[in-house]
């Protein structure tokens, strides 16, 4: 069954045969896993993962991609037609290991929506746009490093594992991909990520003004032991929870 890619649903097929290899032996699977896929597409990683698989759960969007899926009648395979930053992970109750070709134009919200699931996720490999992969694994002090960066490594241990070749898809995306992997932080820096996520976006709101500007409306010198006169870029994780608790401080009287 032909199948036209999608651009609203940001599809570029793997076809690669060895990077599928290289992200199944990064995804390391066991029997017994109980893996969620997000977006299949044809199944180039799904049927290869399956084979090592007792049972496999995917998440597709578009429905005629569900068509060929389910043309293949592999009973290890069960498919919700859903959209996954809708999906409610929550229904699967074992911890899980989550992995996917994330479309590029939904990958930082629905990252954003999996760390409302992280105390029910053992780890995470993704395949993603490469200036995002090494936006999440930057550190302190380079350009790369951002919100994203801080939110996912508060939580998460983050690797990027290899480089996908654009020759690797069809259709040939403009941009290169890169393999994420995210193990899930067995003590979490913080407990409750909105206060972080709150405190982290203002500090880099303006990314070229020091803190004492970003935060002036929140937080002054005498209320914080870190300095402000620093660019959010400089602040090392430990440095942003500090932050986040004396801004959660202010904020409660």
């Amino acid at each position: 069954m032909a199948h036209k890619p999608r651009k609203r649903f940001g599809q570029n097929f793997l076809v690669d045969h060895q990077v599928i290899n290289q992200i199944i032996s990064t995804i390391a699977p066991k029997r017994d896993d109980n893996i969620i896929e997000i977006g299949p597409g044809k199944g180039a990683l799904t049927f290869p993962l399956a084979e090592y698989l007792e049972h496999l759960s995917v998440i597709e969007i578009d429905r005629d991609l569900i068509s060929i899926l389910e043309a293949q009648n592999n009973q290890k395979i069960s498919i919700y037609n859903s959209d996954a930053l809708a999906f409610d992970f929550n229904q699967f109750s074992e911890k899980l290991r989550i992995v996917g070709n994330l479309p590029y134009n939904i990958s930082s919200p629905l990252l954003f929506h999996l760390l409302n699931y992280k105390d029910n996720i053992i780890d995470m490999t993704f395949m993603l746009q490469k200036e995002v992969v090494e936006r999440i694994v930057a550190s302190p002090g380079s350009k790369s490093y951002g919100r994203l960066s801080v939110v996912m490594q508060a939580f998460f241990d983050a690797e990027l594992m290899f480089i996908v070749p654009k020759d690797s898809f069809d259709p040939q995306p403009k941009i290169e991909s890169a393999i994420l992997y995210l193990k899930t932080k067995s003590i979490p820096l913080v407990q409750n990520l909105k206060p972080l996520e709150n405190i982290v976006k203002l500090a880099f709101s303006q990314r070229r003004k020091t803190l004492k500007n970003c935060l002036k409306s929140k937080l002054n010198q005498s209320q914080t032991k870190i300095d402000l006169s620093q660019r959010a870029e400089m602040l090392t994780l430990e440095n942003f929870v500090t932050l986040m608790n004396d801004y959660e401080k202010q904020n409660r009287n």
